[in-house]
């Protein structure tokens, strides 16, 4: 009797190839070969998973937004300020352990200025985003900008993630740049 393959996981082993990969080469160093080697499955089984290069990119984008995704839901219910502070600082990919996959986001991200369905997938990310941290700084402070503070939030934590990348700055100076915007979004609230 033939072995039951599951269809999903074999697509998820090689967006997780995918994705080393792409952190140790790039986009460009990512090769259905490669893939191949990297999963420990045969050229035909990434084929069959996937018709085209860019569907299996297209899919590995999803992958790893739904591994950052997952982990905005596993903090226990919070206060609206401490959600956001829990979810910009996921979001920012700054911590050591998520290195790489800041280094996958952004080859992603680069990819996606020439790719329209890997823009379309990143531009449904940030609305999504964008829509959360409208809703928690509206319920934590009540701010008629709170869609403007969302667009600026949004924007420093992906700048933030390119510049501990490139080494212009260290990860606790990012932390201590992102952590002084929220407290200045939340002493607004004050005024």
């Amino acid at each position: 009797m033939p072995k039951q393959v599951d269809h999903e996981s074999r697509r998820r082993q090689i967006a997780d190839a995918v994705c080393h990969l792409a952190d140790e080469h790039g986009l460009e160093g990512v090769t259905l070969r490669d893939v191949a080697a990297r999963a420990e499955v045969s050229m035909g089984a990434v084929q069959r998973c996937f018709r085209t290069k860019e569907e299996m990119l297209v899919f590995a984008l999803g992958h790893i937004g739904a591994r950052i995704s997952a982990r905005l839901t596993e903090s226990p219910a919070q206060s609206a300020r401490s959600a956001l502070g829990h979810a910009t600082t996921e979001i920012s990919l700054l911590r050591p352990e998520h290195r790489a996959e800041a280094r996958v986001w952004l080859a992603f991200v680069a990819q996606a200025a020439v790719s329209p369905p890997l823009a379309e997938i990143l531009r449904g990310n940030y609305a999504d985003l964008h829509g959360l941290f409208t809703r928690l700084i509206t319920e934590a402070t009540g701010s008629p900008d709170a869609e403007r503070e969302a667009r600026t939030l949004l924007a420093l934590t992906d700048g933030l993630t390119t510049h501990v990348l490139i080494g212009h700055l260290s990860p606790d100076t990012a932390l201590d740049t992102l952590d002084s915007h929220l407290t200045r979004l939340w002493g607004d609230e004050a005024a």
